[in-house]
């Protein structure tokens, strides 16, 4: 007979494994396990001494919500302290106040927070954001930046599930590209930071050292406008959601050197209706999703940075939203006198006067069409019966202004032609006017800035609190 053995494992590795099921605060208040033993780890966000306990909030960032955990004094370690990392095992009760509360048979620290030695975030202060921005890398901790990383990551989902409810199908735009879909210059140019590379790489053809790698100019994109119309005339309905960048000598409230664009496509819309309807539906149904998902999360954030009211998210959902044409927001513009910067019909509106729409429409939003066709790329088509005006579409909203740009694409062979040839790019996008060439049909986009989306929703004044790792001029740490 074989010798069998039996493998017995320690005790204490088999009790605690099963004594104590993990999971996060967020579940916790979903559920609602009452009476069940819990093993949770976070952070300590605040401590409370009283007789025979100690109260410590115990948050994990799975929720803007903070669980209580309750310590006898004669369990509790010197190291457990404001800021730091720790885990608790006990048992879920509900206190006096009807609220669930862990108390704890175990504790564990796992990384030490000692405020004096330079935390830069002391407990039961606040701090303008200002000063919140030049500690990035903690920056997470905070409670309004927490919160704000939650409902951004729930606001991409929403645009997500939206686009594919409406089946459109996600593009991965590059994010190196050969031209400047905007035709303003303001692109960071790419290149090898290897001299030898480049020197190795230059050809006769290409001596240029911007140049030897590609074969070309390359930049980081501006917009994945473009390389959708591609998609489109395959797909029919394709977006993308990713990064953009823009060269700017801006330090606005509004504007960042590399921020994120939700940028949509659709094949057979050939007038501007079409084009206000998509746009439409898709801000309204995302918005839609958003607050039967995260009001809670919502109301918190706007609560503790005491968002304006009069800012009201509902705002985006009830539609359909306004219609002014350029020259009647010109009409209503040219009749104020409190304007820094003067309106001038024929130019475009500066950020006070888009502001003042907004307001003049009830801080509700409101699309402008009809725009003089200097007033808009080289690449938007013109209304058949007044050639002085593209079908083009700025989306104004409270607190930003534009948010979304949109226009129906020329799609014409020779009309396009003839502007790439004026504007000087007809060698170098000979392939966008070759999409006219073959089985053509014609397209419609639009462009929504997804930090000023944010903005928007939650009425952040500064765009450089809607992203994590937010780059302007003279600023790009970590």
């Amino acid at each position: 007979m074989m010798n069998m053995k039996l493998l017995i494992l320690p005790l204490r590795y088999t009790f605690s494994r099963h004594l104590y099921s993990s999971c996060s605060v967020k579940e916790i208040f979903n559920t609602q396990p009452e009476g069940c033993k819990k093993k949770l780890k976070g952070w300590a966000k605040a401590m409370r001494k009283m007789k025979e306990n100690i109260f410590v909030d115990l948050d994990d960032g799975s929720t803007h919500r903070r669980l209580q955990v309750v310590i006898p004094k004669n369990k509790i370690p010197a190291s457990l302290t404001y800021g730091c990392s720790f885990e608790a095992e006990g048992v879920l009760v509900k206190n006096p106040s009807n609220q669930l509360e862990l108390v704890a048979e175990s504790i564990n620290v796992y990384g030490l927070c000692v405020v004096q030695d330079g935390y830069p975030f002391a407990p039961r202060k606040t701090y303008h954001p200002e000063y919140v921005r030049q500690h990035l890398h903690i920056r997470p901790r905070t409670a309004t930046f927490s919160s704000l990383l939650r409902l951004r990551d729930k606001l991409s989902s929403a645009v997500r599930n939206t686009f594919a409810e409406d089946n459109f199908i996600e593009i991965n735009a590059p994010v190196l590209s050969s031209n400047d879909c905007e035709g303003a210059g303001e692109v960071f140019a790419v290149k090898p930071d290897s001299e030898i590379l480049i020197k190795e790489m230059i050809s006769k053809d290409h001596q240029s050292p911007m140049e030897a790698f590609f074969n070309g100019q390359t930049y980081l994109t501006v917009s994945g406008q473009m390389h959708l119309e591609c998609m489109a005339r395959a797909l029919t309905k394709v977006y993308t959601l990713g990064p953009t960048f823009r060269a700017e000598n801006s330090k606005s409230r509004l504007h960042l050197s590399e921020f994120y664009m939700i940028e949509a496509e659709q094949a057979f819309i050939n007038n501007i209706d079409e084009l206000l309807s998509s746009i439409e539906k898709t801000t309204s149904t995302v918005v839609k999703q958003l607050l039967e998902k995260s009001s809670d999360e919502i109301d918190h954030y706007r609560n503790i940075t005491g968002a304006s009211k009069d800012n009201d998210p509902v705002n985006m959902v009830n539609v359909p939203y306004e219609v002014i044409s350029y020259q009647k927001a010109c009409d209503v513009l040219e009749k104020q006198n409190c304007f820094k910067n003067s309106m001038i019909r024929g130019k475009p509106l500066a950020k006070e006067h888009e502001l003042f729409l907004v307001k003049y429409n009830g801080q509700k939003p409101i699309f402008v069409v009809d725009w003089p066709k200097d007033l808009k790329p080289f690449y938007t088509k013109a209304i058949p019966n007044n050639k002085s005006l593209v079908y083009a579409v700025d989306l104004l909203c409270p607190n930003v202004g534009e948010l979304c740009g949109g226009s129906v694409r020329e799609d014409d062979y020779d009309v396009l032609k003839e502007k790439l040839s004026f504007e000087g790019l007809e060698d170098k996008l000979d392939w966008y006017l070759e999409l006219r060439k073959f089985g053509n049909v014609s397209t419609a986009g639009f462009g929504i800035g997804f930090e000023r989306f944010l903005q928007v929703l939650l009425d952040i004044q500064n765009i450089k609190d809607t992203i994590a790792f937010p780059r302007w001029p003279h600023n790009c740490k970590m």
